[in-house]
């Protein structure tokens, strides 16, 4: 390589760290700047009004619609504010520029009304301290946390566990949530499935709140007192629909032994490979979490031979429109018991897709089974 080259080579290497600095400052100080995007949405609105003028087939003025949305989510009520005065002022140049005007009252009244929800979006934005695509990017990966929290972790040889959750009409969050966690030494796990109240995003964001403090209290306390400690947590929040059910397990993965405590949740079921049968766990529920001061919260006890199967839902799993739970649960086992036949992999699966309640309503369930 000649001297020259090697000259060429040394001054683009030497210039690569101050290239990438200055681009690391504009992504990080200038693009996010409200100021810099009032700007950018400034001229935007100045071009499109020249553009609507001298090409009025193209750029109509409802187009101006689009500065309004984008204003609404990148930036702060303040900048937005100045937006739409100078929104007002590149429609109404347009409007006189042309040789035909073409604002008409429709216009104008999609114009007014896209304004007022981009104005209402800014103002929930900077109530959070939020703004661009930060708040989706936040929630997504709140949803994503949740939904990683809702696995069983890896069980040592001999065992194994499926999950199954589904939000009520798709939704991205939803009502129903478990967590779960073993032990340091791997010998116990322990877990909760809770069944907020509600549905959909007001559920949903409940759901976040309480799937974080309940796995923290997972491991961090004797098991019986897991559902009080709980129940006080709830009660703390003073939500006006604040209650919710849940299903709690702790199993020891050495011998079999679990201990069950319910509050206001459907009861447990446990398949005995002995008998060949779904038996209903009696664990004399406890009342809904977050409604009881001095709620107590019984548990049963019991042991998972092998062959044995558990299985935990929530009541979305068993609900029948117009009819008795208790209808819904005697199908559900009925379910249940073919994968004694075909076997216990991809069964939660199964019984949920047979749930009659649909996408009317959230679904968990959890399969655990000794192999």
């Amino acid at each position: 390589m000649t001297a020259a080259r090697l000259g060429r080579s040394a001054g683009v290497r030497s210039r690569d760290p101050a290239l990438r600095h200055l681009w690391l400052h504009v992504r990080r100080r200038v693009l996010p700047n409200p100021s810099f995007l009032l700007l950018a949405l400034a001229a935007l609105t100045v071009t499109m009004s020249w553009a609507s003028i001298t090409f009025p087939e193209l750029v109509p003025a409802a187009d101006f619609v689009l500065v309004l949305i984008i204003g609404g989510y990148v930036l702060r009520p303040r900048q937005l504010a100045v937006l739409y005065v100078v929104v007002v002022a590149g429609v109404a140049y347009a409007d006189v520029g042309r040789t035909r005007p073409d604002v008409d009252l429709g216009v104008v009244l999609i114009l007014v009304v896209v304004a007022m929800l981009m104005w209402a979006v800014a103002k929930d934005r900077a109530r959070l301290g939020l703004q661009g695509m930060t708040g989706q990017s936040m929630l997504v990966d709140l949803r994503d946390r949740l939904r990683a929290q809702g696995v069983v972790p890896p069980l040592p040889t001999g065992w194994r566990a499926e999950t199954v959750l589904r939000s009520a009409y798709g939704d991205s969050f939803s009502g129903d949530f478990l967590v779960a966690s073993c032990s340091t030494d791997g010998r116990y796990l322990e877990a909760a499935l809770v069944d907020v109240s509600g549905k959909g995003a007001a559920a949903g964001t409940r759901s976040l709140l309480l799937s974080g403090a309940f796995g923290g209290l997972l491991g961090a306390m004797p098991a019986a007192d897991f559902l009080h400690v709980a129940n006080q947590y709830l009660l703390r929040q003073r939500w006006q629909e604040g209650f919710a059910t849940a299903i709690h397990l702790e199993l020891d993965l050495v011998t079999g032994g679990y201990r069950i405590g319910t509050a206001g949740h459907p009861p447990a079921a446990h398949f005995k490979a002995g008998s060949g049968r779904w038996e209903l766990i009696d664990t004399s529920p406890g009342p809904l979490l977050g409604v009881l001061e001095d709620a107590v919260f019984p548990g049963a006890t019991g042991t998972l031979e092998r062959g044995d199967a558990l299985l935990l839902y929530t009541d979305g799993v068993v609900e029948i429109p117009g009819r008795d739970v208790e209808m819904g649960i005697d199908r559900m086992l009925g379910q249940a018991h073919r994968l004694v036949r075909d076997g216990f992999a991809g069964g939660a699966q199964r019984i949920v897709d047979s749930a009659l309640a649909g996408e009317t309503d959230d679904r968990a369930l959890v399969l655990i089974w000794r192999e």
